[in-house]
């Protein structure tokens, strides 16, 4: 007896209006059902094996990525965003949404993700540790959306894979640097300023850096943790008046964003070269604070590599093709060894 088109679509598990539109070529479905269609039209004899039809092979059909990042004055994160339209442009079967939501909101991040289940096949996302945030993550994935976390991880969800450094070891890292460049031998105080806690990337950090203060470095003192929402100008009043009320301050370690402005507080006190100043991210401000002191060292990660990482997941993990990662490593860099980009 002759395959039917219902035939293919009982087998597919979809439904006849489903494998006309793959079979006729037609918008409105993803590329994985559309594997799935062809592959049993092929299997029952309605297709000849070996037949193609434009846009489901799996080398040439069209991905939808969707990013979303948060607003704001957050300068890496603008990096981010530029080299992720930069490799995408790259790419012939990609097509891109950036989408931008407010910072520090897991309600309005969870909102964005809700609306992509289907518009994507793919997000890539900067994840806030919350509830809400996982749940709109599960029923991405159950739809069949593959999902990356790029900067901040998130746990107990079905992602795909985490693209960024571990957080925790940059933590660490700092607090070796910073005890490093202090010297140990008597009490000095230090205080920590972060973007939010609500990020775990964040909060990994803070726990790194606690870790190896308290088993290497037990006179160095913290005497503040502030959160500045990667706010320049709430990290220079948090930072003005944390000098004002430690004025033989030894250190800082900063987290996240805002070095403009505790850099800011730390010239307008006087306090631009007597300090130790360990920051993330290599931007230009950063370079600047480098050049001239302020900052002392800085715990990079490279923009290119996380763009290039999360989309070639992404494309590979909804064409189900095998991929190996190539994470981005961390770096320190000191004024001595700026690199050219």
């Amino acid at each position: 007896m002759r395959t039917t088109l219902s035939d293919v679509a009982r087998e597919a598990g979809v439904s006849s209006a489903t494998v006309d539109r793959v079979l006729n070529n037609r918008p409105g479905v993803r590329l994985r059902t559309r594997e799935i269609v062809l592959e049993t039209a092929q299997r029952l004899g309605y297709l000849p094996d070996g037949s193609a039809l434009p846009g489901v092979n799996p080398s040439s059909a069209r991905v939808r990525l969707a990013y979303v990042l948060p607003s704001g004055t957050n300068t890496f994160i603008h990096s981010l965003r530029h080299q992720i339209e930069t490799q995408a442009a790259l790419r012939p079967h990609l097509d891109l949404q950036m989408h931008s939501i407010e910072a520090f909101s897991p309600d309005s991040l969870a909102d964005a993700l809700y609306g992509l289940r289907d518009q994507a096949d793919g997000v890539g996302v900067i994840a806030l540790d919350h509830p809400a945030v996982r749940e709109a993550i599960r029923h991405l994935t159950s739809g069949d959306v593959k999902v990356v976390t790029l900067v901040s991880d998130i746990l107990h969800v079905p992602r795909s894979a985490y693209v960024g450094i571990d957080n925790r070891a940059a933590g660490r890292l700092a607090g070796y640097l910073l005890g490093r460049f202090l010297g140990t031998g008597e009490n000095q105080k230090i205080a920590l300023f972060a973007g939010s806690l609500s990020y775990r990337g964040h909060e990994e950090r803070e726990m790194g850096f606690r870790h190896i203060l308290s088993e290497e470095f037990p006179d160095l003192e913290i005497v503040a943790l502030r959160e500045m929402r990667d706010d320049r100008e709430k990290a220079f009043a948090e930072a003005e008046g944390l000098l004002d009320r430690h004025a033989d301050l030894a250190g800082i370690y900063n987290i996240g964003a805002g070095s403009q402005g505790i850099a800011r507080a730390m010239k307008e006190r006087g306090k631009g070269s007597g300090i130790v100043f360990v920051g993330h991210e290599l931007t230009a401000h950063n370079k600047t604070f480098l050049l001239d002191g302020t900052l002392d060292a800085v715990i990079d990660q490279n923009p290119r590599v996380e763009a290039r990482e999360s989309i070639n997941i992404l494309m590979n993990a909804v064409r189900d093709i095998r991929y190996d990662p190539h994470p981005p490593r961390l770096q320190v860099i000191f004024r001595e060894n700026i690199p050219e980009v």
